[in-house]
């Protein structure tokens, strides 16, 4: 299955698991960005990562910590 922008909860679990390290609290989107198009599973255009779908991811991610 791949990844789209908008499968934000999908996305977030991902990142989680391979940045256990990283608390997304401070991420700043350029990385969140990077990090996204780095994911194996990923398959979308990058241009289509905007502010606000970054947004979700992180506070997805945060949620996901918790």
């Amino acid at each position: 299955m791949s990844l789209r922008w908008t499968d934000v909860l999908e996305i977030a679990i991902a990142l989680c698991e391979a940045r256990p390290e990283v608390d997304p609290r401070y991420v700043n989107f350029v990385d969140l960005h990077n990090w996204v198009l780095a994911l194996p599973e990923f398959a979308d255009d990058p241009q289509r990562g905007g502010e606000k779908v970054l947004e979700a991811i992180q506070m997805a991610w945060i949620e996901e910590l918790d």
